[in-house]
């Protein structure tokens, strides 16, 4: 038994380097698309409404194929789905380096949502590696690497951006992006499901079915949706108000990822503070907390006093946003068989995914008629009222599971 978990804490930490990496691909490009855009001849009046739609156009893909691909996972192996996945995203990256307008653009975010599902088949295994009991441990070391690759990213990503511009930067994380697949066929093999429960084939109104009989995931479910499109909501504009603070475009993008960074560094220091802490008192104590004080910082960022005052909230941020997902990724491992684990979070993916398509479009309306101000005004809001929401109906729930 001790042997068996020794390799599946081998498996966790490699699916943690890898999803790493893959964060840094991420967020060297995300954050940034707005700037890309004006390199494709965008016009600054109709930025806001291409970022959105940028967006917003491979996360509806993406929502619509999570739970083919989750079922496909349960069938045929999460191990395989990864694989799948990674190939596939690293084929969009390197097309996204040769697009010549936002059309062309527009068509690979279209692709890059079909070929999406490399994070929920990553977090199934990592949910399947280790014992019930070490779930959050595992999640939390699985955060830890993503809260890394979301430092590292928007601030490599920036000062290739001024250097050289986006192309080269699409073309690394292509690259990177099958050396990191290539890994995981090699070195990450399949977990093995302790449920008796067989694998049945099911569609997607079963699995939803299915979800509606277990309150507790259907919650889970409603949060990765609201809290995706209130995070989803500030990504296409993080660039766009710190050149406004700023008092010029120039130079944006490195700033913006340098202050990004800053608030990945103090996630990784409260990453595993968040996870001890969840595993003791809840898990769902820990998303309220976590939401109510991102709100708050938030809502104190949409008052525009300069970018110093900007920065340091974003160390803030940082602090209280990393307990959020891990505990959500927790609470619903906890909460269901692992014989339909892929589904699940494929369902997971589906309303994030979904979140993520209305929140940036959501953002670029409030942007172009209010400013971009109150798009962090309503977001922190938002935070704050789910939290608030969370802490009232789940608060008191012990780690134990519900079906």
């Amino acid at each position: 038994m001790k042997g068996l978990q020794q390799t599946g804490m081998v498996a966790v930490w490699i699916l943690t380097i890898g999803m790493s990496l893959l964060a840094i691909c991420y967020t060297m490009i995300i954050p940034f698309l707005p700037v890309y855009l004006l390199e494709l001849g965008v016009e600054q009046e109709q930025l806001a409404l291409w970022s959105g739609l940028s967006f917003s156009i491979s996360f509806f893909i993406a929502a619509i194929m999570a739970p083919v691909w989750g079922r496909l996972a349960d069938q045929h192996g999460k191990k395989l789905m990864a694989i799948r996945a990674g190939i596939l995203i690293g084929l969009s990256y390197l097309w996204s380096a040769f697009v010549q307008d936002e059309y062309q653009f527009l068509l690979v975010r279209a692709f890059q949502g079909f070929a999406n599902g490399f994070m929920p088949a990553a977090m199934t295994m990592v949910s399947l590696s280790v014992p019930k009991e070490r779930v959050g441990t595992a999640m939390g070391i699985f955060q830890m690497g993503l809260v890394l690759g979301n430092t590292v990213g928007p601030l490599t990503g920036g000062l290739t951006e001024l250097a050289v511009g986006m192309r080269p930067v699409f073309m690394v994380a292509g690259i990177t992006l099958f050396i990191v697949t290539a890994a995981i066929a090699i070195f990450v093999k399949e977990p093995q499901m302790e449920s008796e429960t067989p694998v049945k084939t099911t569609s997607f109104s079963e699995d939803l079915q299915a979800a509606k009989q277990n309150k507790v995931l259907l919650h889970i479910l409603g949060l990765y949706f609201l809290v995706q499109a209130v995070m989803l909501m500030l990504q296409p504009i993080v660039a766009i108000y710190v050149g406004e603070l700023k008092g010029s475009m120039e130079g944006a993008a490195m700033l913006a990822g340098s202050i990004l960074s800053g608030g990945g560094v103090m996630g990784m220091i409260m990453t595993n503070v968040w996870a001890a802490y969840g595993q003791r008192r809840g898990y769902f104590r820990v998303i309220s907390y976590g939401l109510m004080g991102t709100g708050t910082v938030l809502l104190l960022q949409s008052l525009p006093f300069g970018l110093w005052w900007f920065g340091v909230l974003q160390l803030l941020i940082g602090v209280f946003i990393v307990g959020i997902f891990p505990s959500l990724g927790s609470a619903m491992t906890v909460n269901t068989d692992p014989s339909v684990r892929g589904r699940v979070f494929g369902l997971a993916t589906t309303s994030q995914q979904l979140g993520n398509m209305i929140g940036p479009l959501f953002a670029s309306i409030v942007a172009t008629y209010w400013g971009t101000s109150y798009v962090f005004l309503v977001a922190g809001i938002g935070m704050m009222i789910i939290g608030y929401l969370v802490l009232k109906i789940h608060g008191n729930r012990p780690n134990i599971q519900y079906i």
